[in-house]
């Protein structure tokens, strides 16, 4: 999450600005990618859903539909507002889209294809005259970029909520406007059907991946492009029966494990989803606990390596995933809770996430916040406590299960087409030569791709005892290129606390950089990896993996070179691609529908 503050009243700062307002840590879209992307066109892009349409105002006033302004070419949409001065936040979404710009006037051949919009979430200060100078600041023959404001803030907001940006307005304690925003950077990828393709976070906006996505899409034959029966027939944002993935889990997994003092129930589901996007729970009434697990991003967080927490706290590790949670013998990187009634108050009382001083301080706000008596009346029958608050959210978070990938079509549904031959290939691989079944296990009823052990692979190790201090070469704005010593950003930032895993709980130096082993289930939508965020991608993973670990003497036995050659690196990744369940989208559509937190 980004907070945006007030910049000047003519628009975007100057390049000087830019560098003074240098957050220690730059969005990686600034740099050089630091992966070499997959070929355009080897991989497939899925709808996401309908893009949404409404009315808009364009620079010269007029008011338009979106999707007119869409017409028949591949858009990239991004949201900003024109005061930020969050050089992570709207100025990244803005440079990203220039470096874009300047590479088309070198590919004509793409340039005609795409059109940049950018639409404004401050109508009271964006008007159509602010975007006009916008307009003509990055004009271009080649390139079509407009810049777009709506007449009234009524016009915007189901524009918003549709594409689930989440948009706070900070306030004083008089109560009174700041002039600043709350939110999650996003930028959208349309194909010409008007269709989501791709949503894109701070810590994956950059030019050369969605360069290479925009040809995916062109590459991409009518005969072959996704389904209809591959999205969502309504909205995005569409509520589904949550109670169904506890009567029937998806094919490939086991029944849900349900407490006998707490089974689910669809009031208390639909009581602790409101808690679970409440950001009235954090001491500021900031932070939600969406915002570490964000649906869209797979239920964990993407925007850094690790999330951040109530005013821009620090927080030490990658926040897990929640899909399939449910089915979690402990929780937590270090495995030091044994249910989710538990796990629920780490977080809401840790001081860097959401900060609240005492149980009774939760309770009593909860207590006084908007219907909440009487929901918990409804779904406990009693006033809320400290034990039916955490029932609550975890009955919500047991229905986030989702599995019938085309992994368990193929094993478990016997349907021999679903797993392509790369991904078979993988499977052998998964199963024999590369060894990953031994930790991420597969049984002959069902497979939740974990032995819920903890293991020393280590990434810990090298974190805590050896950290790499190499350059990095960073754009903080368009053009404007420098190189920064790591150990300078280091030495300015916050002291970096050591984490030895496993060992702070029980204290055994065996226990040193042990882990648990997290599952597989849905890893494609859920980087960054390993209990620090500090591997970007799956290749990196396999990379890793493929070398043997980082060598140290509480180096898991299991873990031995591989001695993959890259066609079977390969094939290992087609195969956890093919972990995604198919119930992913309808799981976020049905977030999409929660209030975020000061609203009914």
């Amino acid at each position: 999450m980004c907070v945006l503050s007030l910049g000047t009243s003519s628009g975007w700062p100057g390049s000087a600005a830019f560098a003074e307002a240098t957050p220690t840590v730059p969005a990686p879209g600034y740099g050089t990618l630091a992966f070499t992307p997959p070929v355009p066109g080897s991989y497939r892009l899925p709808i996401l859903g309908r893009a949404a349409d409404g009315r808009v105002l364009a620079d010269t006033a007029e008011s338009v539909n979106l999707h007119d302004l869409m017409g028949d070419k591949i858009v990239l949409l991004s949201f900003i507002y024109a005061t930020c001065s969050d050089i992570n936040g709207c100025f990244l979404a803005t440079a990203v889209f220039h470096k874009i710009k300047r590479r088309l006037q070198q590919q004509p051949e793409l340039s005609g294809q795409l059109r940049l919009l950018t639409l404004s979430f401050d109508p009271q200060h964006d008007g159509p005259e602010q975007m006009r100078r916008y307009s003509e600041g990055f004009a271009d023959k080649m390139v079509d970029w407009r810049f777009l404001t709506t007449a009234l803030e009524a016009e915007l907001e189901p524009i918003l909520a549709h594409y689930g940006q989440n948009i706070q307005k900070i306030y004083d304690a008089q109560g009174s406007f700041t002039g600043s925003f709350s939110h999650n950077l996003r930028v959208y990828l349309i194909d010409r059907d008007k269709n989501l393709r791709n949503i894109y976070s701070t810590a994956f906006l950059h030019p050369d991946t969605l360069i290479n996505d925009i040809k995916t899409l062109l590459q991409e034959p009518p005969q072959n492009r996704p389904s209809a029966s591959a999205m969502l027939t309504g909205p995005v944002d569409k509520a589904v029966d949550l109670m169904e993935t506890i009567r029937r889990p998806p094919l490939g997994l086991p029944p849900v494990p349900q407490p006998l003092d707490n089974p689910v129930t669809e009031k208390k589901i639909q009581l602790g989803r409101k808690l679970f996007f409440d950001r009235r729970l954090s001491l500021n009434d900031t932070l939600s606990c969406a915002l570490c697990h964000i649906p869209e991003q797979g239920f964990t967080s993407q925007e850094m390596q690790t999330a951040v927490g109530i005013e821009g706290r620090t927080v030490r590790r990658n926040s897990p995933t929640l899909y399939n949670v449910a089915y979690a013998n402990t929780l937590f990187h270090d495995s030091r809770e044994t249910t989710l009634e538990q796990q629920v108050w780490g977080p809401l009382l840790a001081p860097n996430e959401m900060g609240n001083p005492a149980i009774g301080s939760i309770i009593e706000k909860i207590k006084h916040t908007d219907n909440y008596l009487a929901l918990f009346e409804q779904a406990f029958g009693q006033r809320p406590d400290m034990a039916t608050i955490g029932m609550a959210i975890t009955s919500y978070e047991r229905t986030l299960n989702s599995a019938n990938s085309a992994f368990d079509r193929w094993y478990y549904g016997k349907d021999k087409q679903a797993l392509n031959a790369a991904a078979r290939r993988g499977f052998e691989l998964f199963t024999g030569k590369a060894h990953c079944s031994r930790c991420h296990t597969i049984s002959q009823q069902h497979a939740l791709f974990t032995d819920n052990a903890l293991h020393n692979t280590g990434i810990g190790y090298a974190d805590s005892m050896a950290p790499v201090m190499t350059p990095q070469k960073l754009e903080i704005a368009p053009g404007i290129i420098i190189e920064v010593d790591k150990k300078q950003l280091v030495s300015v930032s916050e002291v970096k606390p050591n984490d030895l895993g496993r060992y702070e709980i029980t204290q055994n130096p065996a226990d040193r950089w042990r882990y648990k082993t997290p599952s597989l289930r849905n890893i494609g939508l859920t980087a960054p990896y390993m209990h620090n965020g500090s591997l970007a991608t799956l290749e990196d993973v396999l990379v890793f993996y493929n070398e043997g670990g980082i060598a140290n003497e509480n180096l898991d036995p299991l873990l031995e070179p591989l001695k993959l050659n890259d066609n079977e690196l390969s094939d290992l990744k087609a195969f956890l691609e093919a972990l995604t369940g198919d119930n992913t989208v309808e799981l976020v559509a049905d977030a999409l529908t929660a209030p975020i937190g000061d609203s009914e």
